[in-house]
């Protein structure tokens, strides 16, 4: 029985990577014994070992508290490949060392004169330069293609519990996302459904958000910077839907993202593996990073604690996240590849009134959509069949072995 370790850490990674790959492997190897290890990471939500182990009963998920016990006293007696996806490269580093096993890299980890992996899979011939300029052997990297394409088609065959054809909100599921963003967005709603009555808009919320997280987030409103509303979680024959404390509205609730996303006229998120999932799919995004809170910012490295020094954190990492922003004139990855603003980005100090009435102007621009829709749909369509294309070669290098 073959038997993979694989590394990661947040939300994106976990759905957008882990997950098709797991699927590809267990099509091909029904009695894979599969272990995925969470590292810790600021930028995860503390929930993705629950969401793999609901989703693949047979694989053994270890939560960061878990995975530092097991790489201090822990043990397998034989690990076939250590396949890394995501987090600190230096955790994958530790477990192939402890496991004795090859190891293999998705999207980054060459380094000039020696590597850490036999094998790096790219996500495209952009990342395989990258990679080959960075000290990758031609030999050594293999382009698939991006993993989060299959993640976001398998995904959206699900049924949904919104209505087809409106703004589909997808708030983020880190920490800080939820406690913020999930009462900014119901203000932004409660304005929308205000404005248009008829237009169908419902939350995408991610397996990673508790039903805690979302009562205490929605109770006290989020940060006053952030002009959040008030509300509750109820539950009725529809299913469960979000009201706004001061007007009753109710907004319906989905847990099926990539399915709302497949059939919304618009997504309304944040930057992340969801623009890119929603451009797989054709559906036209409005990106927001609201710099209400720079502080609250999640940035890659120990910068991202700055803030918790005394007196001169705060605004330290404020003036360097304004800084940071200014450098990027494109903030969500299907812009980025475009080489062009597709699709609109709003950043800054954001207000939710305002973040409505231009989601509205938007819809209204049925000509711009259809641009969207049209660029997004070509956009990523050759990254199909990566995880067949990974999953495929990493047994294929293990069977090999034997």
């Amino acid at each position: 029985m073959l038997r993979v370790a694989i590394t990661s850490n947040g939300p994106g990674e976990t759905m957008g990577w882990v997950r098709p790959l797991a699927r590809a492997l267990y099509r091909r190897e029904p009695q894979l014994d599969l272990h995925v290890f969470f590292s810790p990471c600021e930028y995860a939500s503390g929930h993705e070992a629950e969401v793999i182990r609901q989703q693949f009963p047979s694989a053994t998920a270890y939560a960061p508290s878990e995975y530092l016990r097991f790489a201090v006293s822990g043990s397998l007696d034989h690990v076939d490949a250590l396949q890394y996806l995501g987090g600190d490269l230096g955790h994958a580093a530790l477990l192939a060392r402890k496991f004795h096993a090859p190891a293999f890299g998705y999207k980054f980890g060459a380094r000039k004169g020696r590597s850490l992996f036999r094998r790096i899979y790219a996500v495209d011939q952009k990342n395989r330069q990258q990679l080959l300029d960075a000290g990758g052997a031609p030999e050594q990297v293999v382009e698939v293609g991006n993993l989060a394409i299959d993640g976001a088609f398998d995904d959206a065959q699900a049924p949904t519990e919104l209505v087809p054809g409106g703004v589909v909100i997808m708030p983020g599921s880190r920490r800080e996302e939820v406690a913020n963003l999930v009462p900014f967005f119901l203000r932004a709603a409660v304005e929308m459904r205000r404005l248009a009555p008829e237009l169908p808009i419902g939350f995408a919320l991610a397996p990673f958000t508790t039903r805690e997280a979302l009562d205490a987030a929605l109770a006290t409103g989020g940060d006053p910077l952030i002009y959040g509303a008030q509300g509750r979680l109820r539950e009725s024959d529809a299913g469960t839907e979000i009201e706004e404390q001061r007007t009753g509205q109710r907004f319906p609730v989905t847990r099926r993202g990539a399915a709302a996303m497949a059939k919304a006229r618009l997504v309304l998120t944040i930057p992340g593996t969801k623009t890119i999932e929603a451009a797989a799919l054709g559906a036209p995004y409005l990106a927001l990073i609201p710099l209400n809170m720079p502080e609250k910012v999640v940035v890659n490295g120990p910068l991202t604690y700055l803030d918790r020094l005394p007196l001169v954190g705060v605004p330290l990492k404020r003036a360097l996240i304004s800084n940071f922003s200014r450098r990027f004139p494109l903030i969500s990855q299907p812009n980025i590849d475009l080489g062009e603003m597709a699709a609109p980005e709003m950043r800054g100090t954001l207000m939710p009134a305002h973040v409505a009435h231009v989601t509205l102007d938007l819809l209204r621009d049925e000509a711009r959509l259809d641009t969207m829709r049209q660029r997004f749909s070509t956009l990523y369509a050759h990254h199909r069949g990566a995880a067949d294309r990974m999953a495929e070669a990493l047994l294929g290098e293990l069977r090999a072995a034997v």
